[in-house]
């Protein structure tokens, strides 16, 4: 969504203390399709998503070191497959698909350990939006309040996970020394989450 979701992750598993997986748009087989056809293709998108983000996460819930994704599986659907429903480019019979599959998938892994949001005024996640330059976007710079809404909603009852929130408009952010602040508060949540 622009917010520095990726970015972020990126500084935190540089410390070495955090494995990662990021959202992988270009492997996706249906991206580019969708972005040609959504009408067509957005179904095999986001469950390809879905699908491919719990089996990321079931990866990384196996190896040693704590884990973090730029997004993820309900990100994928509480945000993204909401916003495409609402924007209708999945019906409703394809929404529920979605939905139970979601939902399946969260059952078997179990939740997770800590969410951390990231935050900015719209107007900068515009910006950032606009710089990023992807060579596709499947979301629209007039989504991103929407989507940011749709965030909003799932975490209000997301009330068995911690919620991290950091302010991604901090200059410093990505300071070492800021990242390893972050990296101690995020270890020590999942210490007490464990």
């Amino acid at each position: 969504s622009g917010v520095g979701k990726t970015t972020l992750v990126q500084h935190l598993a540089a410390t070495g203390l955090f494995t990662m997986g990021l959202e992988e748009h270009f492997e996706r087989p249906f991206q580019q399709r969708w972005a040609r056809d959504p009408m067509r293709y957005g179904l095999a998108n986001q469950v390809d998503y879905l699908l491919f983000r719990a089996e990321q996460e079931r990866a990384l819930r196996a190896a040693p070191q704590a884990a973090l994704q730029d997004g993820g599986l309900d990100l994928d659907f509480y945000g993204f497959t909401k916003l495409f429903h609402a924007r209708d480019l999945l019906s409703q019979d394809e929404f529920v698909l979605c939905q139970r599959l979601h939902g399946t998938l969260r059952a078997m892994l179990g939740p997770v350990d800590l969410i951390i949001r990231l935050t900015a005024p719209l107007a900068v996640i515009q910006q950032r939006y606009r710089q990023r330059n992807r060579a596709v976007e499947i979301t629209a710079s007039d989504d991103l309040r929407h989507l940011d809404l749709l965030i909003d909603d799932w975490l209000q009852d997301a009330n068995q996970t911690p919620v991290l929130t950091i302010d991604g408009t901090a200059g410093d952010l990505h300071a070492a020394p800021n990242i390893a602040a972050l990296s101690r508060t995020i270890q020590r949540l999942l210490d007490q989450s464990a």
